[in-house]
């Protein structure tokens, strides 16, 4: 039977260093705290596993170095989403933590591939003692993420980053290269603007992918600002066929319906 702890010893990952946590889909917990959905994105997942109880029977007093996060994936099984780790508690109120977990690639070739039964009674957290015992059910290839549709994209700067790198999101990728869009940048910190167009030969892609390589794609407003706060959506799409002064003026639109050179980040 080939378990989990059967791959840590392959990474050469001591299990004593290892808190095992398996995340449900519950929208709003009974203690009223926000939790999970299906569309919860790698932020919002990495900041309500950093979030724990102060009582140590409901959560180590000292959680061990490595948190590895698993989805539940059907009945008891679970999918690995990612490792972080614990660089110590950042505040604690006597009744919350918040820790300051690193996302890092431990067990990095594992990520959304790798699927355990996690062993009943079921409980969302374990030690590393107990996780190595779990059977591996599978080590499939990453699931494709189906693209939702341009005006459907609204991506954070982790999202974006993700898009254009990661395997499971080549649907997008393909969807966003056929196209010369409008795009709009909000920094969600203060609700600035930036409109943008992509009228390159590798379509939206192309400038995005710009963005999530360097967090500002050249523009000199946007290197002020931290590209953590960033969402990028799709204001209009274009086929790659459109002559260029109908991008433009469209673009000239946007901008003067958002306010965007009074109140916004364009310069022009």
């Amino acid at each position: 039977m080939f378990t989990f702890g059967d791959v840590l010893k392959a990474e050469n990952t001591d299990p004593s260093e290892i808190l095992a946590i398996r995340h449900t889909f519950v929208e709003l917990h009974a203690d009223g705290h926000t939790g999970l959905n299906r569309n919860s994105t790698n932020a919002e997942i990495l900041d309500y596993t950093a979030e724990q109880s102060s009582q140590a029977q409901l959560f180590p007093r000292n959680p061990p170095r490595y948190w590895v996060v698993f989805i539940k994936d059907g009945g008891s099984n679970a999918r690995l989403h990612t490792v972080y780790e614990n660089h110590g508690v950042l505040s604690d109120d006597g009744n919350r933590r918040h820790f300051d977990l690193r996302p890092v690639e431990l067990l990095g070739e594992y990520k959304d591939k790798l699927v355990i039964s996690w062993a009943a009674p079921i409980r969302w957290q374990v030690s590393g003692a107990s996780v190595v015992k779990y059977r591996i059910q599978e080590i499939a290839q990453q699931r494709q993420v189906a693209f939702p549709g341009f005006y459907n994209c609204v991506l954070d700067f982790p999202m974006l980053q993700a898009v254009v790198s990661e395997p499971r999101y080549e649907q997008w990728r393909t969807a966003l290269s056929a196209i010369r869009a409008i795009y709009l940048i909000a920094d969600t910190r203060d609700g600035k603007l930036y409109v943008g167009k992509a009228d390159g030969g590798e379509g939206l892609l192309q400038r995005w992918a710009s963005y999530a390589s360097t967090g500002h794609g050249g523009n000199v407003e946007l290197r002020r600002r931290n590209p953590a706060t960033f969402r990028f959506s799709i204001l209009q799409v274009f086929d790659p066929t459109t002559p260029q002064y109908l991008i433009n003026e469209a673009e000239t639109h946007y901008k003067q319906a958002l306010l965007i050179q009074k109140f916004g980040l364009n310069r022009n």
